[in-house]
């Protein structure tokens, strides 16, 4: 193990642990319960297939081992450019599983010149990462849901490799870390985190910018200049305030923000190109363009010709999808006098109603 332990961080992975590859009951019962409950909201990942997430020996028949693995993705925000500009969360900068599942392949060719076998997954469904992650004693779960490294706090992105090697397991779960405190459940914009650890997806910001379809009205405001992702129950974190620069990612190409405008303006091929490494939900741009709408609603000037011109440009677009967060953003900004008096859809006429 101490080889693997080398490798791995001879390729920027300084945190790693070994867990057993039993399947994740906890985790199991956890998401079947959620789903019961409705707490999932139709969110995929893990949720889709409970069953599947939580059985390593379904994804490696005869696993014995899952090695797990924390990479730092912490970088300083810097200030946003001019013009109205979208917010991305941290994690989706830039590609910070590339690395990660890189130095993991080495790890899986050592174990696999050794005659076992050893598969990298890592922003996969196929296992609950966070779950074997808690069990490989990395860290404990923190009461926004996330792993907690002790000293290192949660901007890490996590992998794995499950192997039939038979490894010896960590001496048990990291004590929690979190006591009283309650900063996170306090700064959840939406209320989403529900419980200690337990998140509503239907409220969380994250996936209401991922989910397909007509945005809620109830979060639109709540968006603020979010074009991707939300953090803010990471940066009111104590321990990941208090420890982030001590872990600072390495230096790469970053985009934490992106112009409202260029996305709007941006064709099809365009969205996917620049932004394609961001979940969208079947590879559709218009889930971008209607992020970007309403951050654009919440955030824009009035009085900039480029704001007026892209709203009153998706005010007359053919998907009527579309003219619903038009019509949302041009009431948000007060520009009454460009939205129509009706609409051949009736989800505009809603929203347009709504508007008056």
């Amino acid at each position: 193990m101490d080889g693997l332990i080398q490798i791995a961080r001879e390729h920027d992975i300084p945190h790693i642990g070994v867990c057993d590859a039993e399947v994740l009951q906890r985790a199991r019962s956890e998401l079947l319960r959620r789903k019961d409950a409705g707490l999932d909201d139709g969110l995929p990942f893990t949720f889709k297939n409970p069953l599947r997430s939580t059985d390593p020996q379904r994804a490696v028949l005869g696993a014995r081992s899952i090695i797990v693995a924390a990479r730092s993705y912490y970088s300083d925000e810097p200030p946003p450019s001019a013009g109205p500009q979208g917010r991305v969360a941290r994690y989706a900068w830039t590609d910070h599983y590339a690395p990660l599942r890189a130095g993991l392949r080495v790890v899986a060719r050592r174990l696999r010149r050794d005659g076992f076998r050893a598969v990298v997954f890592a922003d996969d469904n196929s296992i609950v990462d966070r779950e074997v992650a808690y069990r490989a004693g990395l860290g404990w779960f923190g009461k926004n849901a996330n792993i907690l490294l002790p000293g290192a706090g949660s901007w890490f992105v996590l992998g794995c490799v499950v192997t039939t090697a038979p490894l010896p397991p960590a001496d048990g779960p990291v004590p929690d870390g979190c006591g009283s405190c309650r900063k996170c459940l306090d700064a959840c914009p939406t209320g989403a985190i529900v419980a200690p650890g337990v998140i509503d997806a239907g409220r969380c910001l994250a996936w209401i910018i991922q989910k397909p379809g007509v945005m809620d009205r109830r979060w639109r405001a709540a968006i603020g200049d979010r074009i991707y992702g939300c953090d803010d129950c990471q940066t009111v974190c104590p321990p990941t305030i208090r420890f982030a620069s001590r872990h600072p990612a390495p230096a790469f190409e970053m985009e934490p923000w992106v112009s409202l405008v260029e996305i709007l303006d941006a064709s099809d091929a365009e969205v996917l190109r620049r932004w394609g490494r961001w979940y969208i939900a079947d590879r559709d741009p218009r889930w971008v363009r209607r992020n970007a709408l309403v951050a654009l609603g919440n955030v824009g000037d009035a009085h900039d010709p480029a704001v007026r011109n892209c709203v009153e440009r998706y005010l007359a677009v053919d998907d009527a999808m579309l003219r619903v967060h038009a019509v949302w953003a041009a009431h948000r900004l007060g520009l009454d006098e460009l939205l129509p008096i009706d609409d051949p859809d009736a989800i505009v006429v809603e929203e347009l109603a709504a508007s008056r």
